[in-house]
């Protein structure tokens, strides 16, 4: 079964508790986010918890990402680096058809004394999953990580 990754990475001038509250405060991501504008979802966020998506493309199109958040571990620290995991599966008609899975994974790393590195990835697999767009979805994702960059630098 095909499987593609797209993915984006970012390093962010900002503590990771910060940034932490930044991608949890889903109310206000039209204020800063490109890519994800609004999200439907119950606060506080917690696993299992479902969650709509309002995705602009870089064409301008739109369009509504059903999801449901998979995994949710705040910030952690071991020694001297903090991490902190946001993840949520797509649970649109296709993927409930086993057309294309995804599973995204927002994660935050910190070193004591250095900048919060962003990654995400998403984890497509099935047998439409060039459809999805992988590419559309990985310009997405860096537009996504400079606005989070952005919107934290601005607020450390």
């Amino acid at each position: 079964m095909p499987s593609v990754r797209p993915s984006a990475s970012i390093e962010i001038e900002a503590p990771l508790e910060l940034v932490w509250a930044i991608m949890l405060d889903t109310e206000a991501y039209a204020e800063w986010n490109p890519f994800v504008e609004r999200v439907e979802s119950a606060t506080p966020p917690a696993v299992g918890n479902p969650i709509v998506l309002h995705v602009r493309w870089a064409n301008g199109r739109t369009t509504r990402s059903p999801e449901r958040i998979s995994g949710l571990e705040g910030p952690v620290t071991d020694g001297h680096v903090t991490t902190a995991t946001l993840s949520y599966a797509y649970e649109g008609l296709p993927s409930r058809l086993g057309l294309v899975r995804g599973v995204r994974h927002q994660r935050l790393t910190q070193r004591a004394g250095e900048p919060t590195s962003y990654d995400t990835v998403e984890e497509f697999s099935g047998p439409l999953v060039k459809l999805a767009g992988p590419d559309r979805v990985a310009e997405g994702f860096a537009r996504h990580a400079a606005g989070l960059k952005s919107r934290a630098e601005s607020l450390r």
